[in-house]
């Protein structure tokens, strides 16, 4: 592993890698199976960033000899906690037909297995489109003052968020009738947009219940989807601008709430959709 250059807090290291590229970097062991090592760039209030977690597991796959396409949908299932450390993925094509490719993901430490997840690859042809959701009104993002978390949220340092409307509840905000975020958000410094990325990105949104509620609270995502709607010639596009998202919560009760969002282009396009299951506590 390289040395970050922590001047003027860029989180590029010595050698031009991005600290993104540096956190998701996995070494192969045999056909299916990787080692790599959490980045304390990506840490979280209890081990790292889930977003981390989830883009690491997706690049797994995307480094495999027999991988088909592009990715279509994965869904992780955080089953126990991450330690920080050394990590071991296994990766393994369950099946493989004309144009999809189904993927069966495992992560583990020691022996353990912490986090399990699948992935549909495939490739896309050319058909008839249409796009039904409708993306937020937003002004432009450079019109948008840039908004920081709390310093003990390591992982936010990785982005630049600008909140149009939701941002992180303060000590005096009180409760919102509404679970609603809206943000321009990438990484930081810019880096081009990929699939691992975007991956991550669907995580940026921290739970619904901070804001319903007015304050942190003890939560934790136990299951994460992401739809990938964007090919590689999308992503292409994008480049390194911010995308807009937006993210609300449909029920909340029993300890348990969803949390929907979408991640839209800077140019209107549906990049992703995504969908978590949530656990709180109060």
């Amino acid at each position: 592993m390289t040395e970050l250059d922590t001047s003027g807090d860029t989180h590029v290291f010595d050698d031009g890698t991005h600290v993104f590229d540096d956190a998701v970097s996995l070494l192969a062991v045999d056909a299916h199976r990787y080692t790599g090592r959490t980045h304390p760039a990506y840490a979280n209030m209890v081990g790292p960033f889930g977003g981390i977690t989830a883009a690491t597991l997706l690049r797994a796959v995307q480094q495999h000899p027999e991988v088909l396409g592009e990715p279509l949908s994965f869904t992780i299932n955080y089953c126990g906690p991450v330690s920080y450390g050394e990590f071991e993925i296994v990766a393994r094509p369950v099946r493989t037909n004309r144009s999809t490719q189904h993927w069966s993901i495992e992560l583990s430490q020691d022996g353990t297995v912490s986090t399990t997840a699948t992935a549909v690859f495939g490739t896309r042809r050319e058909t008839w489109s249409s796009t039904e959701a409708v993306a937020p009104d937003a002004p432009p993002a450079q019109d948008v003052a840039p908004h920081t978390l709390p310093d003990f949220i390591t992982w936010s340092r990785n982005y630049e968020m600008r909140f149009v409307q939701g941002a992180v509840p303060g000590p005096e905000t009180g409760e919102s009738p509404d679970s609603t975020t809206t943000l321009w958000v990438r990484d930081t410094p810019p880096r081009p947009l990929d699939f691992a990325a975007l991956t991550s990105l669907c995580d940026v949104f921290f739970p619904r219940v901070f804001l319903r509620r007015g304050q942190y609270m003890p939560a934790g995502t136990v299951s994460l989807t992401v739809y990938f709607h964007a090919d590689a010639d999308a992503l292409g596009r994008q480049s390194d601008a911010a995308v807009l998202g937006t993210a609300r919560s449909q029920r909340f009760g029993k300890g348990y709430f969803d949390q929907t969002a979408e991640l839209w282009g800077s140019d209107g396009e549906l990049l992703a959709t995504t969908h978590q299951l949530v656990y709180f506590k109060g």
